[in-house]
């Protein structure tokens, strides 16, 4: 049985991307959120600035300096059982780079990955914001990508 997680990040910039937080949710119900709290905000552009920097700070401690959040994530990630044949699953290839660079390295061993924009519903993404709210920021993107996702059960 494969399990999915969907990871989402925020970022301060397309030309030069600095992580400034991550979202990941399982279709088993966990879910990873993390922010940074050393990031360089002289680096955002003003769309982050007006949309996502509004956001941080909704999980009381959850914002960490760099090498704690990179310390978290491989911990939680270590946890998922391999053999639930775990697959990371993102809709912007840079949300996944900036992991690997979170890291330090590579996906663990036992993970596989996946962009899964062509098999996103934006109807249903869309329904999910309209519900919930939560644009632009990484965990509620996660979870609308999670609930928007065209398995091959339902696609």
């Amino acid at each position: 049985m494969t399990v999915r997680f969907f990871l989402d990040t925020e970022f301060t910039h397309f030309i030069d991307l600095q992580l400034i937080s991550i979202g990941i949710v399982g279709e088993d119900g966990s879910d990873f959120y993390g922010e940074l709290s050393d990031y360089n905000r002289a680096a955002c552009s003003e769309f982050v600035r007006a949309a996502v920097l509004p956001q941080l700070g909704q999980f009381p401690g959850r914002a960490m300096a760099f090498a704690q959040l990179s310390r978290e994530v491989v911990t939680w990630l270590s946890r998922i059982p391999v053999e639930s044949g775990p697959i990371l699953c993102y809709d912007y290839a840079d949300d996944f780079a900036l992991l690997c660079d979170l890291i330090d390295g590579p996906l663990l061993d036992g993970w596989a990955h996946e962009n899964i924009r062509a098999r996103l519903d934006y109807e249903r993404q869309e329904a999910y914001f309209r519900e919930y709210g939560g644009r632009h920021h990484a965990l509620y993107d996660a979870r609308a990508n999670a609930f928007a996702f065209r398995g091959e059960a339902n696609g």
